[in-house]
């Protein structure tokens, strides 16, 4: 059965994440037709997720800091990051209904701190643009020209003047990130890269010791993995260390390099020797470390767990409290990890992030390789790249 729209112009997006939401709202806004297709029975449900934790919409920095958040990839998304800046996220974000407020670091949240509303206002105005979103169908590729796609009343195909796929990476499959998209592009020629787990947390065998402090915030301390630094908190989890400070640092760990903790990084090594360089009398070394350099309970556990037994020495203490070493540390499964690294090279879209290989065929949000920290970065990425794809998916058409 192959359902044509009787509009001249149909655009199909698959993936009812928020980059296909927005590509499906742009495209609406260019006169198309439009049909969203998602193989959830409901949309945007990784988005609810993120606004669990408060729904961080993008963050204000001057240009280049938060374009520096994308490495590799900031030549390439600099124009659509400008194109749809963290100043027109905050509009867009408002004329749907939301007060916002910005954070001490820039961050930028809904006041009401969800994803929930801003999600139903969103979907209320792609309604009244007369967009339809099929929900449990499922992608499986082409059929000649023919979208194909598994649903619960059989194949099902359909036409299109143009698609954006935005079917998200490959973690959290349970909320719709698969990456199962990848199989069918590689099998049309595109060397999609391999996923990898990006923001993630690091798995730590503890032992039995550490368990009464699972949970336990680790504050004030600084991380660092290779080039990776970061002054965010860890928390420690009963299956390693988590938190955003953790996630910053993640990308350091999956290319190998060790991760060092700073457990009091305003305290210079020196400073710390001469603290520690008092009588310790009949103290435990944990009452020592609590009185002399103000080590909270958290910070001492960790350290018992990671160096036991401790040096005695003030200047060897000194140096293990600036850089405690978390051995035999490695990512969390890619099914965990807030977001991934690999998918589409850029060198396989044009600067329009069509398909060089499939024309009237473009890609969106996390689809494509590029990674960034959470902090506001991943969301501002896949709607900007939303947009962008569907403006240039429009005007192709336009101008055929």
């Amino acid at each position: 059965m192959t359902l044509d729209n009787s509009s001249n112009r149909h655009a199909v997006v698959v993936g009812a994440g928020p980059a296909g939401l927005m590509a499906a709202e742009t495209l609406a806004q260019s006169g198309f037709s439009v049909t969203i297709c998602e193989h959830k029975p409901s949309v945007g449900r990784k988005f609810l997720m993120a606004g669990k934790s408060g729904l961080n919409l993008t963050k204000i920095e001057d240009d280049a800091s938060f374009l520096n958040a994308f490495t590799e990839a900031k030549p390439l998304l600099q124009p659509m990051l400008s194109g749809f800046d963290s100043v027109a996220i905050q509009k867009w974000a408002e004329d749907l209904g939301q007060t916002l407020f910005t954070g001490s670091t820039g961050r930028v949240f809904p006041i009401v701190m969800k994803a929930s509303p801003l999600l139903r206002a969103w979907l209320a105005r792609l309604a009244g643009a007369g967009v339809q979103i099929n929900t449990r169908w499922q992608w499986t590729g082409w059929q000649d020209t023919s979208l194909t796609f598994a649903t619960p009343q059989g194949q099902r195909t359909l036409n299109a003047d143009v698609t954006v796929l935005a079917l998200g990476g490959a973690s959290w499959a349970r909320l719709g990130s698969t990456g199962e998209w990848a199989t069918i592009l590689r099998d049309q020629g595109i060397d999609v890269a391999a996923f990898a787990p990006s923001n993630a947390g690091i798995a730590v065998n503890w032992s039995s010791h550490l368990a009464p402090h699972f949970g336990a915030a680790l504050k004030g301390i600084a991380l660092q993995s290779g080039e990776r630094r970061s002054r965010g908190e860890a928390i420690i989890a009963a299956q390693g260390l988590e938190g955003g400070g953790i996630y910053t640092v993640s990308r350091g760990v999956r290319d190998g390099h060790p991760l060092i903790v700073d457990l009091l990084p305003d305290q210079s090594v020196e400073t710390l020797i001469a603290k520690l360089d008092r009588p310790r009398a009949k103290m435990s070394i944990s009452n020592y470390l609590r009185k002399a350099v103000k080590l909270d309970v958290a910070k001492i556990a960790l350290l018992q767990e990671l160096a036991r037994p401790l040096p005695q020495e003030p200047k060897a203490l000194a140096e293990l409290l600036k850089a405690l070493p978390v051995t035999n540390a490695k990512l969390r499964p890619l099914d965990e990890a807030i977001s991934t690294a690999g998918g589409i090279p850029f060198d396989a879209v044009d600067e329009t992030l069509m398909l060089k290989t499939l024309p009237s065929v473009y890609v969106a949000g996390e689809m494509l390789d590029w990674e960034a920290p959470t902090g506001g970065y991943l969301l501002s990425a896949c709607l900007a790249t939303g947009r962008w794809a569907g403006q240039h998916a429009a005007a192709r058409v336009r101008n055929a």
